[in-house]
C-alpha cells in the first residue's frame, strides 16, 4: 500500500513535518510557493519548488494561481500520479501523537438524525464548540441525533480531530480564545442526509474518493476547504462512502492568524453554505466521480458561488487526474 501525506507550506520545516518525515510507511509530499523557504528532500520527503512544480507538466499547474492554499491540488496529483492508495491531508503546524495512525476505512458506529446539519464536535466534547464551516444559525440547535450498531459503512474520508487549537471559525477565536482539549472516545460516521464541515487539515482519504480532493482555487483561503468538503460528502454518498470523524490524532500549534482576516475570508461559509447544500440537492449526477466534480464546478461557476474561471482550472485539474489515475468508482 502507497501512502503519501500532502502538505503546502511557506515556512521553514516545522516540528510536525519532520515528525511525520520519520514515519518510514509514508511519504511526505511538501507543496511550496513563492514566499517558501525550500526544505530539503529526503527519503521520506519530497519538497516541490514552483519550478519543480512547473516540470511536471500539469495541466493544472499551468492554471494555478501562486501564493494559494489550492496549490495543494499539485500534491494530490503528485501522489495520484505516484500510484497513492491513501492520501493524507494535513498542515505544517498540525504534530502527530505517537498515536497517530491509519484508521481502517470501514466503521459501524452510526450517527443517526434527520437533522440536515450535525455539529459532530458535540459527539466528542461538552464544551461550546463547533467546526469552522458549521452554518451560524445552527450553532445553538437542539441536537436531535442517536448513535446506532449499523452494518460497517464503507468510509471515503476520516475527519481525525486536532487538539489545543482545533480548525473552528475566527468568531469563535475572537470570543473564547482558549485550548480544547476532545475526549478519547469512538470512531463515529455520519448518515448521508446528514452534513458536517470537514477540513483540510487532518484527513485520511481512500483512493476512491481522490475525485473530490480537489480544492477550488477562486474561493478565500478560510472556505476553500470548506466547500470541498461539502461537495464531497454529497459525491461520497452516489458511492456508497461516508464521512468518519475519529478522536484527535494531532494536536496544532497554530501559525500566527490575523483574526480580523480570518473572519473576513469566513464570510462566505456564513453566507453560502446553506444555498450551496441546496444547489448541490437539485443536481443530476452521473455514475463517474470526475464528471460529477465537473458538474458541480460548473453550475456553483453559473450562480456565481466561484468565478467561472474555475471551470477552467478544475477541468485541468480532472484531465490531470484521469491521465494517472484508474480509479474504481464500485
Amino acid at each position: 500500500m502507497k501512502k503519501y501525506i500532502v502538505i503546502t507550506t511557506i515556512n521553514p520545516k516545522s516540528l510536525g513535518i519532520s515528525k511525520f518525515e520519520s514515519m518510514n510507511d509514508w511519504h511526505v509530499i511538501v507543496v511550496g510557493d513563492k514566499k517558501s523557504v525550500n526544505i530539503e528532500s529526503s527519503k521520506n520527503l519530497t519538497f516541490l519548488s514552483v519550478e519543480d512544480q512547473r516540470n511536471l507538466g500539469y495541466q493544472f499547474t499551468q492554471l494555478c494561481p501562486c501564493n494559494h492554499y489550492a496549490r495543494k491540488n499539485i500534491g494530490y496529483l503528485y501522489a495520484i500520479q505516484h500510484g497513492a492508495d491513501i492520501i493524507y491531508d494535513t498542515d505544517d503546524d498540525n504534530i502527530p501523537y505517537d498515536h497517530w495512525q491509519l484508521p481502517e476505512f470501514v466503521c459501524n458506529q452510526q450517527i443517526v438524525s434527520a437533522q440536515e446539519f450535525v455539529n459532530v464536535y458535540k459527539f466528542f466534547t461538552d464544551a461550546l464548540i463547533w467546526p469552522r464551516g458549521f452554518p451560524l444559525e445552527e450553532i445553538r440547535q437542539t441536537v436531535n441525533t442517536d448513535i446506532r450498531n449499523s452494518e460497517p459503512l464503507a468510509i471515503g474520508t476520516w475527519q481525525s480531530l486536532a487538539d489545543l487549537d482545533p480548525d473552528v471559525d475566527a468568531i469563535y477565536r475572537l470570543i473564547f480564545d482558549k485550548e480544547l482539549t476532545f475526549d478519547k472516545k469512538h470512531s463515529i460516521v455520519l448518515g448521508q442526509g446528514s452534513y458536517c464541515p470537514f477540513n483540510s487539515q487532518n484527513t485520511f482519504w481512500q483512493k476512491k474518493a481522490f475525485p473530490y480532493l480537489y480544492l477550488p482555487a477562486t474561493t478565500s483561503f478560510r472556505f476553500t476547504d470548506i466547500l470541498r468538503g461539502y461537495i464531497a460528502q454529497q459525491l461520497m454518498w452516489k458511492q456508497n462512502l461516508h464521512l468518519g470523524f475519529t478522536k484527535a490524532m494531532v494536536y496544532q500549534e497554530r501559525n500566527v492568524h490575523d483574526l480580523m482576516r480570518d473572519f473576513s475570508d469566513e464570510v462566505e461559509c456564513y453566507l453560502n453554505v446553506k444555498p450551496i447544500i441546496d444547489t448541490l440537492a437539485s443536481l443530476d449526477f452521473d455514475v463517474d466521480p470526475f464528471t460529477n466534480i465537473e458538474i458541480t464546478y460548473q453550475t456553483l461557476a453559473e450562480q456565481g458561488f466561484v468565478k467561472m474561471g474555475e471551470v477552467d482550472l478544475c477541468k485541468a485539474w480532472i484531465e490531470d487526474a484521469r491521465s494517472f489515475s484508474r480509479i474504481s468508482i464500485t
